[in-house]
């Protein structure tokens, strides 16, 4: 069974529509591409997904792990194991990462039925996580995001991924504003969290992302629906050529 079913898919916002007729499956274990000129509903697509109310669904359905995923709210879709790795993360002022983690994994346990992790467990838990992404106790200490480098941003919002373990994890051009050390350090964070039941969706517009986390699939996305798909030759192909051949 695909993790996530998409089935005619009709989104927008207010009265202009952007995802028409949508349709694709996520198989578990499996990592994606999205890429597409700018305006064809890439962003569109990862918002839909995690539940932004900002976005109307006028038809179409979405199944996540066979559940009926538009009748979850926002925070539901994350505890059931969806992540949203934005463009240009939020801060929060006199909230610490540390304190933010904690509560967003008692949220997703309480969710679950699961039994909290006690002091312990948690610490243990952070730090090893931390140390993996080099994230230091002085940044965990921080408030989130707040002063943080584009860079820290994502790395942080790795961290925010890895401690979670969600089962699908949408990144939604992770790549934009990063030098090539920064983005390194984001992909081996992405690439340790890769398994068999895990599927990662990489929104992007640059070949440079997808040679540090390769994907099974590349879709090309324009005009808000699939008009092309293929493995990384067809990113190279795109690099040199552009999205002429889908106008």
């Amino acid at each position: 069974m695909a993790l996530l079913e998409i089935r005619n898919l009709n989104a927008g916002v207010g009265e202009k529509q952007i995802l028409k007729d949508f349709s694709f499956d996520i198989e578990p274990g499996k990592v994606y591409a999205i890429m597409g000129p700018n305006g064809s509903g890439k962003s569109t697509l990862s918002n839909v997904i995690a539940g932004n109310p900002a976005y109307q669904v006028s038809g179409g359905q979405m199944f996540f792990k066979g559940k009926d995923l538009l009748s979850l709210k926002p925070d539901e879709r994350a505890n059931e194991g969806i992540f949203l790795g934005f463009q240009y993360p939020v801060e929060i002022d006199g909230v610490s990462y540390a304190q933010f983690l904690k509560q967003a994994l008692t949220s997703k346990q309480k969710y679950l039925g699961e039994k909290p992790l006690d002091a312990v467990g948690y610490i243990k838990r952070l730090k090893v996580r931390a140390q993996a992404l080099g994230v230091s106790d002085e940044m965990l200490k921080r408030s989130v995001n707040v002063g943080f480098s584009g860079g820290e941003k994502k790395r942080m919002e790795t961290l925010q991924m890895a401690f979670l373990e969600p089962d699908f994890c949408i990144l939604d051009e992770m790549d934009s504003g990063l030098d090539v050390d920064a983005l390194k350090t984001v992909a081996d964070g992405v690439n340790l969290m890769r398994s068999e039941n895990r599927s990662f969706l990489l929104i992007t517009h640059y070949e440079r992302l997808l040679d540090l986390i390769e994907p099974d699939v590349i879709y090309i996305m324009v005009d808000g629906h699939i008009v092309d798909k293929g493995d990384k030759s067809l990113a190279r192909k795109l690099e040199e050529k552009g999205y002429a051949d889908y106008k």
